[in-house]
């Protein structure tokens, strides 16, 4: 018996009980409603500061701070210390767990329109810049929303990304990202490719190098334009025509893509 003992402390079922310990623990870092505003905040992929997740969550700078450690030491941010100045990131694989929790989320409990609609928005501002996010935004360094799994879709079809033995760079994909990105392939260990489920399209978009490759030269080129107060971004006349050259990919105009009325708003008057 108390070999059996012994073998059933150290066995499977002890690392089981282990596995199921780390989970809850991860999970609960989540599972407040102030730490989770922060790490969508932070799916921007810019580093904030203390004081800018404070004011992102709307609590004092002392309860951001309390909320911010646990995230640090639960290993879902990493933090960078310049001078008297703390910055604070998503740590590496986090982004795509916050999104994958997202599209996830009960319709009532997300955050965009779609299958997943959030609770009611009360104000043109608050409906603007939920349309805003899903037409086009940042998952961490890749595109996401219409935007994301428009491209997504693009290359597909194009033949630079194939689904068939699950996803994969073609070597036409190759060849067109190293006339965007440079130096390409980037000197790193992380995938090429990876599938990323969009929380407002429902839709996998393209993540990876291939995908942050593709977001930074969009940026840097000019196609879209990071807003100042969310992820979302706004895509330019210059980007609306390369995306249209190089994939093909026909957007509506600026006004479609963000046009609020007050059917949008619960309780505005018809």
């Amino acid at each position: 018996m108390r070999d059996t003992a012994v073998a059933g402390a150290g066995g499977p079922g002890a690392a089981v009980a282990g596995s199921g310990a780390a989970l809850a623990g991860l999970a609960g870092l989540l599972a407040d409603r102030t730490r989770a505003t922060i790490c969508l905040a932070l799916m921007d992929g810019r580093a904030w500061t203390a004081s800018e997740l404070a004011r992102a969550a709307g609590v004092a700078a002392s309860t951001a701070t309390e909320h911010l450690n646990l995230l640090v030491s639960g290993g879902l941010l990493t933090e960078v210390r310049q001078g008297r100045h703390r910055y604070l990131r998503l740590a590496d694989d986090a982004a795509e767990l916050v999104e994958l929790l997202a599209a996830a989320a009960p319709a009532e409990a997300a955050a965009g329109p779609g299958p997943g609609s959030g609770p009611p928005v009360r104000s043109l501002t608050a409906a603007h810049r939920r349309r805003a996010l899903a037409a086009a935004r940042t998952c961490y360094d890749h595109l996401a929303g219409a935007l994301g799994v428009a491209v997504t879709d693009a290359m597909t079809a194009r033949g630079l990304i194939s689904w068939d033995r699950g996803l994969t760079l073609t070597d036409d994909g190759d060849r067109w990202l190293s006339t965007l990105a440079s130096p390409w392939p980037p000197a790193s260990r992380r995938p090429l490719v990876r599938s990323c489920l969009d929380w407002t399209e429902r839709r996998p978009h393209l993540a990876g190098a291939a995908g942050a490759a593709l977001c930074s030269h969009a940026v840097d080129a000019g196609w879209v334009v990071r807003s100042r107060r969310s992820r979302a971004l706004r895509i330019t006349d210059l980007g609306r025509a390369a995306l249209r050259d190089q994939l093909g990919v026909a957007l509506p105009s600026a006004g479609a893509l963000t046009t609020t009325s007050s059917a949008d708003v619960v309780g505005a008057r018809p």
